[in-house]
């Protein structure tokens, strides 16, 4: 019974399951019913399934025939208006053939006209596209087309800029295209051209540089001498404007952009032509000359690409190069002052250059290396200047030379350059030019004493007179109020020798100019110059006159009288120093002239060449003596050749009036000593073994003339009978001989031998005495 149930229950449960699957199939779309069949055949009662689907169909056709049957007439009804509308529809189709016969020939042109605007469309959008893809690529070759114009023009910044921008933003954008494979990889070889070009312009413009460097360099010393010029004049009329037009800044005309087109500046070398116009109210800039936009140039093209240390490694190195040859002085440099000049003018040339490098550009050349350069040249130049200027013997050259060595120093001054040591080398050039000098100034009093005449100067008027009173510091009451004509007691070579240390004096004042010097430096340094003008230089040159062989007594008196009122003027010259430098003689370390000492050297000087002079014209007038000691004869007049002498003496004693009273009364001594001492040595040689009485008439004769001339009183300002003192051991010896012939004795000529020696030492030492 309960197996009845269950089996009961089993059907009922299949039933729904198949009822479930038969509405699912109603109502699911045909393309997901195969799972829901699926799961009938997973079943063990599909049998029976298929008899309940075979019942579901048959029920649904049942449905179906019944609303056919009731639809059926209708069905009939349409069924005939079909038949009826097919006749019509024949009808029509055959009309719409013919109309589409038609059509189609007349629509054939058409049609074709359709296929041609078709493929104008298509060609159409074919340029479109190309259009669109020329547009994104025309910039590119655009760009690539300047950069090659700007490589042909040398413009080479602004080519590399050009090609950074080429690289970074147009290509990237086009980058597919086979010819802009080609451009990325021609970037590096067009990279390495500009940089090899910009190089090549960096050489150029320093080889022109170096050529150019003397004429940069004399346009700055040309400025220096401009501004030092109105420096003056301003100091001179502090109160008067300057109509000058003001200085240019040093750096103002540089002011170049780098990026600039214009043809001149990217293909300039690196100097401008300036022509020399004497007649221009102002000397251009020194940089007015030089275009330094290759160096910026090359600076900033080595720079964008990562090699600024090499260009500045390389620009340095170069210029060091160019500096040793800068400084290599020429071997005749010494020879005229054009060589000097152009020697500066490139030194100077150079480090204008590197000081505007200096301060417009950031670290290409900073101060340390300048200040290297500047030490070498500094060391290099001074040595050669201390070679080649030891070679000049024209003072005026030498001068020359100071003022461009001063003038060179001002000029880097300028720039910032130390010189003091350009300053320092200037003293010793001083001692140097202070040679030169006395060597030109011993020509000069040479030439003075040769052509002087030796004779006291002649005045024929008043205009003459003060014109000597201006030359030379000569005051004389007695002599003013002496009608014309008259005569000054000094002979024309004192005014010249006069004038002439006043040039001297000038002459070194002029170098001491510029200096820095302090007055009292310039005073000592003159003062010292002038003691060896006058202790050398002009005392050599007055020894040189006295001490020649044809000089006459006439002269030697002149000398003793012209060195009389030389060292009377000294003191002048001490006031014409001080005038000219502002320093008194009182100051402390003042140095004194030694003029007074150099004059008294050389009147002593002449004084013994007068008496030496004096001496041997007395020895020649008695060579003349020819004494017959045998003779008989008594005589009663003097030998002649003693009168003549005497007569030579009493003349040249009358020349002696303007000397000093001790000069001539020693040179009247010493003639009356030497003639005296002369004629004993006649009467005492040893040739002479007997004489007459006769022959000592004749000496006694002479003898008395000689006292008669010193009892004349030949030179004033002898004492009584202090002159006729010289002839009395003469006078003497003549009487002893005297009395000995009227009283022979066989020891009388040995006694007059011995006591002549005595009288020889007796008057040795009168003359020790009166000197």
């Amino acid at each position: 019974m309960e197996r009845g149930k269950m089996a009961e229950a089993e059907s009922l449960e299949t039933a729904a399951e198949h009822e479930r699957i038969l509405r699912e199939i109603e109502s699911t779309d045909t393309a997901c019913i195969g799972p829901t069949l699926r799961s009938v055949y997973d079943g063990e009662e599909h049998g029976r399934f298929m008899e309940k689907l075979e019942t579901r169909i048959r029920n649904h056709d049942r449905e179906i025939e019944k609303m056919c049957n009731f639809h059926y007439q209708g069905f009939v009804d349409s069924i005939t208006e079909l038949l009826k509308v097919r006749g019509e529809a024949q009808k029509l189709k055959n009309q719409v053939t013919d109309t589409n016969r038609k059509l189609q020939h007349e629509g054939k042109e058409l049609v074709i006209a359709m296929e041609e605007l078709k493929q104008c469309r298509l060609q159409q959008r074919n340029i479109s596209a190309t259009v669109d893809k020329l547009m994104l690529c025309l910039p590119v070759l655009e760009m690539y087309s300047k950069l090659r114009d700007q490589m042909k023009t040398k413009r080479h910044y602004p080519a590399l800029k050009t090609l950074e921008h080429l690289e970074h933003t147009y290509l990237p954008q086009v980058s597919h295209y086979r010819f802009c494979k080609v451009m990325v990889d021609n970037i590096p070889k067009l990279r390495e051209e500009i940089k090899d070009v910009s190089m090549s312009d960096l050489k150029d413009f320093l080889e022109s540089i170096r050529k150019h460097s003397d004429k940069i360099g004399e346009t700055a010393m040309k400025q220096a001498q401009q501004q030092r010029n109105l420096d003056n004049i301003i100091l001179q009329q502090p109160r008067i404007g300057s109509k000058r037009k003001p200085k240019k800044d040093a750096y103002t005309i540089f002011d170049t952009e780098i990026g600039s087109t214009s043809p001149k500046s990217e293909q300039d070398s690196g100097i401008l032509d300036v022509e020399d116009e004497e007649d221009d109210e102002e000397v251009p800039g020194a940089q007015d000359l030089v275009d330094f936009s290759p160096v910026y140039r090359c600076l900033h093209i080595y720079s964008v690409l990562g090699a600024r240390e090499t260009f500045e490694n390389y620009y340095r190195k170069q210029r060091r190069k160019q500096a040793r040859l800068v400084l290599q002085p020429p071997s005749n440099m010494h020879e005229t002052l054009d060589g000097y000049r152009k020697y500066f003018n490139q030194i100077v040339g150079f480090f204008v250059v590197e000081d505007h490098i200096l301060h417009t550009t950031q670290g290409l050349v900073n101060r340390a290396y300048i200040d290297e350069l500047w030490e070498m040249a500094l060391s290099k130049t001074i040595a050669a200047l201390r070679t080649h200027s030891s070679y000049c013997s024209d003072p005026n050259l030498v001068l020359d030379l100071k003022n461009l060595i001063v003038l060179f120093a001002d000029t880097l001054q300028v720039y910032g350059f130390p010189v003091n040591q350009l300053f320092d080398m200037l003293l010793e050039i001083r001692d140097q030019y202070s040679e030169t000098l006395l060597k030109k100034w011993s020509g000069i009093f040479r030439n003075i004493l040769d052509s002087d005449n030796y004779s006291p100067i002649p005045v024929t008027s008043e205009e003459i007179y003060k014109k000597v009173v201006g030359q030379f510091p000569f005051q004389d009451t007695e002599l003013e109020k002496q009608p014309f004509p008259k005569k000054f007691p000094f002979s024309e070579f004192v005014p010249k020798v006069y004038n002439q240390i006043k040039e001297f004096i000038y002459a070194c004042l002029k170098f001491s100019e510029d200096l820095h010097l302090s007055s009292t430096e310039v005073d000592d340094m003159i003062r010292k110059s002038t003691n060896l003008l006058l202790t050398r230089t002009l005392s050599s040159s007055l020894q040189n006159v006295i001490k020649r062989k044809n000089i006459g007594l006439t002269e030697l008196v002149q000398i003793i009288i012209n060195t009389t009122h030389l060292e009377k003027s000294c003191k002048y010259l001490e006031e014409f120093i001080t005038n000219i430098t502002n320093v008194l003689p009182e100051t402390v370390h003042t140095t004194k002239l030694y003029g007074t000492t150099t004059f008294k050297d050389a009147r002593h000087a002449a004084e013994e060449e007068i008496y030496t002079n004096l001496n041997q014209k007395i020895d020649q007038f008695l060579q003349l003596a020819d004494y017959d000691w045998m003779t008989g004869d008594l005589g009663n007049k003097a030998s002649d050749y003693l009168v003549d002498l005497i007569a030579f003496l009493r003349s040249t004693f009358a020349v002696f009036t303007h000397l000093p009273g001790k000069v001539a009364q020693t040179a009247c001594m010493s003639a009356c000593k030497h003639l005296a001492t002369s004629l004993m040595q006649l009467l005492l040689e040893a040739e002479v073994r007997q004489l007459t009485l006769g022959a000592l008439q004749q000496f006694n004769l002479d003898v008395r003339e000689c006292e008669q001339f010193a009892r004349s009183g030949p030179v004033p300002g002898f004492q009584e009978d202090t002159l006729q003192l010289a002839f009395i051991d003469l006078r003497q010896i003549a009487l002893v001989i005297r009395s000995l012939i009227l009283q022979p004795h066989s020891w009388a000529y040995i006694w007059i031998k011995t006591w002549s020696k005595r009288i020889h030492a007796h008057q040795c030492s009168l003359q020790h005495c009166l000197q």
